[in-house]
């Protein structure tokens, strides 16, 4: 059931006919492949700039507490997405799980030799700087900050080298075209703030708006806005859970993490103003994490972009 649209009415499942209007969030009905890009979220390189335009976004610890987001887009024209930063190699977990064309500016040994083992489509601005990537130098960050590229760019270099166009996936989630009454589902408690403290570094929270129904992101206590437009970030639908990070001991000291991701746990589904209990399994490095509901049906979400914030396992987590 992966990737099937259906409309939800006051909690009920109701079959889809052809009549029935379509996502808004993507066409569900298009195979191409999304491109999965590393934003940087270093608070130096604030404010970054294309990922509203995403409609999934995972945000994981990193090495020193900060925390690295991997924006999904489909279809998108978006003109300028960054800063762009290197990869790590549990990201490439989501990267499969989506079929997603990577793009990534570098990246860690363990990273590379990830890209290399498992032979994903990958696109780099240790390469590609110049063409596909580019620098923004009147931005007053360090110059580390300062990669962007945009999606005809990506899309361009992507034909030439030749990537596979077409999805062998479904989409991870499952979305409703009707607003999901989430107040009378099972287990359902108000939720107008959530406030996810990844380490003593980085914060990242939301605020909801009952008029737009759409939750604000702020980071840090500092409004999560864009450079281009200087609009604030928002999201429709939040997924939150904790698995086990740790550093590796690979001889370099530079404090790289891992995380145990393979497996299952519980979580939380957060939309229009509520939030409900939730279960997620990852069978492997490629399969798509499954969401469900606690009496074991699968997930489904409302129409609009999602992140999902996948946090360490001392997280401090208030929902309120």
């Amino acid at each position: 059931n992966k990737g099937k649209t259906e409309q939800v009415n006051n909690g009920e499942v109701q079959a889809e006919n052809k009549d029935q209007p379509k996502l808004k969030i993507v066409n569900q009905d298009s195979k191409s492949r999304p491109y999965a890009v590393m934003i940087n979220n270093n608070h130096a390189a604030w404010p970054q700039c294309g990922v509203q335009d995403a409609y999934l976004v995972y945000e994981i610890i990193a090495e020193g507490g900060i925390t690295r987001m991997m924006a999904l887009y489909k279809d998108q024209d978006t003109a300028k997405i960054g800063s762009i930063r290197s990869a790590r190699h549990y990201f490439i977990d989501y990267v499969e799980e989506n079929d997603a064309i990577f793009v990534h500016w570098g990246g860690s040994p363990q990273a590379y030799s990830r890209i290399s083992s498992s032979r994903i489509d990958d696109l780099d601005g240790i390469a590609l700087e110049g063409s596909v990537f580019f620098r923004d130098k009147t931005l007053n960050r360090a110059y580390e900050h300062t990669g962007f590229t945009s999606m005809t760019n990506v899309k361009e270099y992507a034909d030439k080298k030749g990537c596979t166009r077409d999805t062998n996936k479904d989409l991870l989630l499952n979305y409703s075209i009707d607003e999901i009454d989430m107040e009378n589902l099972e287990g359902a408690l108000v939720a107008n703030s959530v406030d996810l403290k990844y380490s003593n570094y980085h914060t990242t929270s939301y605020e909801y708006d009952e008029e737009t129904k759409l939750y604000k992101r702020s980071m840090s206590n500092t409004a999560n806005v864009d450079l281009v437009t200087g609009e604030q970030y928002t999201a429709k639908n939040i997924i939150i859970y904790t698995v086990q990070n740790y550093t590796l001991n690979d001889g370099d000291n530079k404090g790289r993490q891992d995380i145990n991701n393979i497996g299952s746990g519980n979580g939380y589904y957060v939309s229009g103003g509520f939030y409900i209990p939730i279960t997620w399994e990852k069978k492997s490095h490629k399969d798509q994490t499954v969401y469900k509901y606690m009496d074991g049906t699968e997930l489904k979400v409302n129409d609009g972009n999602t992140f999902i914030q996948i946090c360490p396992k001392n997280a401090v987590i208030t929902i309120e």
